[in-house]
């Protein structure tokens, strides 16, 4: 077998591989390593042609493409500390609002850590430093297969006949109005609602959301009221009112849902950055039903983004835990 053909078995299995996954249940985050590896194999593959082609070019290119991370990793850290910025002067100083800000200035210290260690070559400083480096390293990758299935899930629309539509909470305003960031899921949830029932069919739509520190009353039933001041029959309405987290929204709607229809189907609607955790969810929590997402404002993004990231990373914290210890592991024995 020609070698420059390799790296295209090695995409078209890595495809193969993902398309099978796909279809079985796309409601898992390893679809994203099949993925990521597949359209990795395909470049190699486009490198390989060209290389077979003229080398000078495919040099060029490769050279091209390393001289690109550099220049990526500091225009990213740019884009995280303005967008991080724009955070706190938009939605105010909580923790939650400082994650593309920290992540930011996390990058600038490791380019300065980095070279200051360079500088002084000094053996357990560059342990220290190649374990730093291999974690950040093999988080980039996850997050980089997290963003890239997060994407596609996101675009992936169910055209099967739903008996219900559930719409999660996510924080009332003031204790009782609905801001606009769960307006948005609602007006998403409202227009798949009204889709149902021009095709003859007549779902519910469950309202998700218990009362929270600070609320009046319960999200779900202040998202109610938002629905029927938008023309929503108040009987086509279910209320889940007794949930504080995502899991709990989920496992709480599918024994409503359960309780009026045991081989029932729905659809549940959250935000666009918040879509392939809570589908996560979903498979865990054995909702039987896909995840879409309702437009979020574009600066809100990135830290919602990097925040369910860290959630993903946390709910596989074993895992994650030896692989890191693995890396340092590795840096220590090196510098010894």
């Amino acid at each position: 077998m020609n070698p420059a053909l390799l790296p295209l078995v090695a995409a078209v299995f890595c495809f193969a591989v993902f398309l099978v996954s796909f279809l079985l249940d796309r409601r898992k985050l390893r679809n994203g390593f099949y993925l990521f590896f597949a359209l990795a194999f395909f470049g190699l593959t486009l490198l390989a042609l060209l290389a077979s082609i003229s080398p000078e070019a495919a040099a060029f290119v490769a050279l091209g493409l390393v001289a690109l991370i550099p220049l990526t990793i500091v225009v990213l850290a740019v884009f995280l500390i303005g967008n991080g910025v724009t955070m706190l002067r938009r939605e105010g100083r909580r923790p939650a609002n400082l994650l593309s800000l920290a992540a930011g200035v996390g990058i600038v210290a490791l380019i300065v850590f980095d070279f200051v260690v360079g500088q002084l070559g000094w053996a357990p400083l560059e342990a220290v430093r190649d374990s730093v480096n291999g974690i950040v390293a093999y988080l980039a990758f996850l997050f980089v297969c997290f963003l890239l299935y997060s994407l596609v899930y996101g675009r992936i629309r169910t055209r099967r006949p739903l008996d219900f539509v559930v719409v999660l909470g996510s924080g009332l305003l003031g204790g009782r109005k609905v801001p606009p960031l769960l307006a948005a899921r609602l007006d998403r949830g409202r227009r798949v609602l009204d889709a149902e029932c021009r095709k003859g069919r007549e779902p519910l739509l469950v309202t998700s959301g218990g009362q929270g520190p600070g609320e009046d009353l319960p999200e779900s039933h202040a998202m109610a009221d938002y629905l029927t001041g938008r023309g929503v029959p108040r009987e086509r309405i279910v209320l889940e009112d007794r949930s504080r987290t995502t899991r709990e929204n989920l496992t709480f709607s599918a024994g409503l849902m359960r309780e009026r229809r045991a081989d029932y189907r729905c659809v549940v609607v959250t935000n666009n950055f918040h879509v392939l955790r809570a589908a996560l969810l979903a498979r865990k929590t054995k909702v039987n039903g896909q995840v879409i997402g309702a437009p979020t404002a574009w600066y809100f993004w990135p830290s919602a983004t990097l925040r369910e990231f860290a959630a993903i990373i946390v709910d596989h914290r074993i895992l994650n835990g030896i692989v890191c210890a693995t890396i340092v592991l590795a840096s220590v024995l090196k510098a010894v």
